[in-house]
């Protein structure tokens, strides 16, 4: 080759680089690359705080219905177990239909968690005029001790009580949050897409645990497939180690989103705690949707609501980790207030103090996978 051809073909394959028109080069597939996970600093004395959240699980699914009371027309939507943050706007959707068949435009919402702040938002969208009466505000709600990450069907029902149209339902109210949780993105890391990890000593069998958050249903097309690395692409020794990307939410941040826009668009948030139904005819709205949670259980007399206690311990944050990671006994939750260890499910306990065991197992557990980790 001559030197003015040398030129041209080089200059000629400069131009398809740049402008991504020509590429003989081989490119790295996703599938055969290694997987960085930094590794976990993990002591007690790393840990700031211990607690306990209780997520409302029926096992028919969440009540989303219509109730006429007296004079009041109540709106129901609670019991998501543990899909509330992830089905909040999915569900909330459906109860601002029925909200809407009313024709009242002034509507009182009844609890300040995740649910509640979703469907106040949504009525607010239609030009309602939206009250929410609540017992405390964040952090002091039980969405504020959640894990935090896309579960649309963590504990969102047991498969063998739901009715058949149940997961007709459901879908639609995943697709629905889903869409809507992708206009969060980039707000502030409010919302965000993390690196998750299963890992374990044996491949999963497929059954669903309630108690240990299994996924009731699957939906494709919405967040990545799970994929098995292969023992090169990944730090674990002798584990098999599934890998996929998914939706996290940073639960401070989000919920100071939801308050600030709800207030900031005319919305009214008053201290109140409702506690049996003369407390709702009290009120000036004749249309309440009730977003109550476990509170639902004693107003509503709803003996088929019960708790799932769930402890969660706190470390300090560690920048490099922004992972989640899924293994026998524990879980890691990377998110921007700390790094969140939990793995334990406990059907039916309404206590929330914490017990230092299990976080001592947590921590165990978790240790135990960080010491065996290749360098």
């Amino acid at each position: 080759m001559n030197r003015r051809n040398f030129i041209n073909a080089a200059t000629l394959s400069g131009f398809g680089i740049a402008t991504g028109v020509v590429s003989c080069a081989p490119r790295p597939s996703v599938k055969s690359s290694y997987h960085t996970i930094p590794k976990l600093k993990l002591s007690l004395d790393r840990i700031v705080k211990e607690t306990v959240g209780l997520r409302p699980f029926r096992a028919s699914g969440p009540r989303i219905a219509k109730e006429e009371m007296g004079s009041k027309t109540i709106i129901h939507n609670y019991g998501h177990g543990g899909s509330g943050w992830s089905l909040s706007w999915g569900t909330g959707n459906m109860a601002r239909q029925l909200v809407l068949a009313t024709g009242e435009r002034k509507i009182a919402v009844i609890g300040c968690g995740t649910v509640g702040l979703a469907t106040a938002r949504l009525l607010q969208e239609k030009g309602c005029e939206v009250t929410i009466y609540t017992k405390d505000v964040a952090p002091n709600i039980t969405s504020s001790l959640a894990t935090g990450t896309w579960s649309p069907a963590s504990r969102v029902c047991d498969p063998k009580v739901a009715k058949p149209e149940f997961q007709q339902q459901w879908e639609e109210a995943t697709r629905f949050s889903f869409r809507t949780f992708q206009f969060l993105l980039g707000m502030n890391d409010i919302a965000a897409w993390v690196d998750e990890y299963n890992v374990s000593s044996e491949r999963p069998t497929g059954q669903t645990d309630i108690s240990q958050g299994g996924e009731s249903f699957h939906l494709a097309g919405l967040v990545a497939e799970r994929q098995e690395l292969a023992a090169n692409q990944h730090p674990f020794k002798n584990k098999i180690v599934n890998w996929r990307s998914n939706m996290m939410f940073n639960i401070p941040s989000y919920l100071h989103h939801q308050m600030s826009t709800f207030v900031m668009l005319g919305g009214k948030i008053k201290i109140q705690e409702i506690k049996k139904l003369e407390d709702l005819d009290a009120l000036p709205e004749k249309c309440i949707v009730n977003c109550m949670g476990l509170g639902a259980k004693a107003v509503f007399n709803d003996e088929e609501l019960t708790p799932i206690s769930g402890q969660l311990a706190c470390l300090i944050p560690q920048p490099e980790v922004t992972y989640k990671l899924i293994t026998k006994g524990a879980n890691i939750i990377a998110r921007k207030d700390g790094i969140y260890l939990g793995g334990n499910g406990l059907v039916g306990n309404w206590d929330t103090t914490p017990k230092r065991e299990y976080t001592e197992k947590f921590v165990e557990v978790i240790q135990q996978l960080m010491n065996e980790m290749r360098s």
